[in-house]
């Protein structure tokens, strides 16, 4: 039982590096214009709504390594497929790599729910 939720510890970290290294290359590669989402200016409430989604990841890792099970099952599957759906709503992305990134992070999600959902 401890090692799922280690091994979901380590897969949540994986999938917030891989969000964190895609906003990094869209800065790095120009894919990005300082105070718009999505080609609008970000009012303060965009920022808020970017800020939940990436802490999703953050307050995932932390609560499963403290969540009882099966509580934080039922908690790693609904994030994780909120994630794949939110990121689902954005593609295609206008930079190969960030689309490489994002199956990635597919990828890391399809883990974090079968990990969850075998776990007993």
């Amino acid at each position: 039982m401890e090692d799922v939720r280690i091994i979901l510890a380590g897969l949540w970290v994986a999938l917030m590096l891989t969000y964190l290294l895609g906003d990094v290359m869209r800065i790095f590669a120009g894919d990005f214009t300082p105070g718009e989402i999505d080609g609008r200016e970000a009012s303060s409430w965009m920022w808020v709504l970017a800020a939940a989604v990436m802490v999703i990841p953050i307050a995932m890792l932390v609560l499963s390594l403290v969540l009882d099970y099966p509580a934080i099952r039922w908690a790693a599957i609904g994030a994780s497929a909120f994630l794949v759906l939110f990121n689902l709503v954005g593609l295609p992305y206008p930079g190969l790599y960030d689309n490489l990134l994002i199956g990635a992070g597919f990828v890391i999600n399809g883990l974090i729910i079968y990990y969850a959902w075998t776990w007993t």
